[in-house]
């Protein structure tokens, strides 16, 4: 029983991770319905930021982290403005396309040797690791960090979407962009700061996996982007509880197949659930199916 309850711990802590990334992902296309494919390339950002702020600048953690969440957020602005803005009226398979092509700039530039170099790099901690053993269950200070950090900034995110007026813009932006004009919302500043708030999310995100799963690799971000897109689409794109949701699942089915069927499955019973969900309920757990109007 304690070996279950242990992997139940493993895979809360993957979840939490990815529902930082798939944050970013929920909420882009809820306002521009556009799947951001470069997303997990700037998780990789924050990842590498956050590892030479508290490795090479000697800088505390908390603000290494805060670095990282910033560097991403400005990232993920560019991304909006030189990429996504000029085609953001065009054909949806353009602006795909133009999604894919930033992914892969930011994957090889960040490969290059006088950035981030194309090999693994082992993390070393900035802090001491503490283990409490719990009726057999082995629970750190890492994993109570990354809980604690991760309910802090859904915490945060729901105050900003709920209780500020940037928030309620951004959500009469995602129901119309028309109106949200006629209403006097700036609609290209609301998608900004929509993507600098969902990229700052994914550096957060980057940073602690560092910390959780110490190496890391300019490519860090493909397959673990895609999972967290898997996550999103698993909740309900579109719906931030989804978000969360779907990623937490995401998370225990992974930690589950690897401990009890084989850890080579992990991957493909993850792109499995991607698949049963678009034929059995497209919309996600937490979607609806709305009639589309002519």
């Amino acid at each position: 029983m304690a070996i279950f309850i242990q992997q139940i711990v493993n895979g809360l802590q993957l979840g939490l991770v990815y529902a930082l990334i798939a944050l970013g992902y929920t909420m882009v296309y809820g306002i521009i319905k556009l799947i951001n494919f470069a997303h997990g390339d700037v998780f990789m950002v924050g990842a590498f930021v956050g590892f030479f702020g508290y490795t090479v600048t000697k800088l505390p953690w908390p603000v290494a982290l805060v670095i990282a969440m910033v560097t991403c957020a400005a990232i993920g602005v560019l991304n909006e403005r030189l990429v996504y803005r000029p085609l953001r009226y065009a054909a949806k398979i353009s602006a795909l396309i133009s999604a894919i092509g930033a992914s892969f700039f930011l994957e090889y530039f960040c490969s290059l040797n006088f950035i981030f170099g194309p090999n693994y790099i082992s993390v070393t901690l900035p802090l001491k690791v503490i283990t409490w053993i719990i009726d057999g269950v082995r629970i750190t200070n890492v994993q109570v960090i990354i809980l604690v950090t991760v309910v802090v900034f859904l915490t945060l995110l729901q105050l900003l979407i709920f209780r500020t007026k940037l928030g309620a813009a951004m959500r009469t932006v995602s129901f119309d962009h028309d109106a949200a004009r006629l209403m006097g919302v700036d609609v290209d500043k609301t998608i900004s700061f929509t993507f600098a708030v969902g990229s700052g999310l994914a550096g957060i995100g980057g940073v602690l996996f560092g910390f959780a799963y110490p190496e890391i690799w300019t490519f860090l971000g493909v397959m673990t982007g895609l999972k967290a897109f898997i996550a999103a689409v698993l909740g309900g794109i579109g719906l931030i509880p989804g978000a969360v949701l779907g990623a937490l699942i995401m998370g225990q089915v992974e930690i589950m197949t690897a401990a009890y069927v084989s850890s080579q499955a992990r991957d493909a019973v993850a792109f499995a659930i991607l698949i049963i969900v678009l034929l059995i309920r497209p919309s996600g757990i937490l979607g609806r199916n709305e009639p589309e109007k002519i």
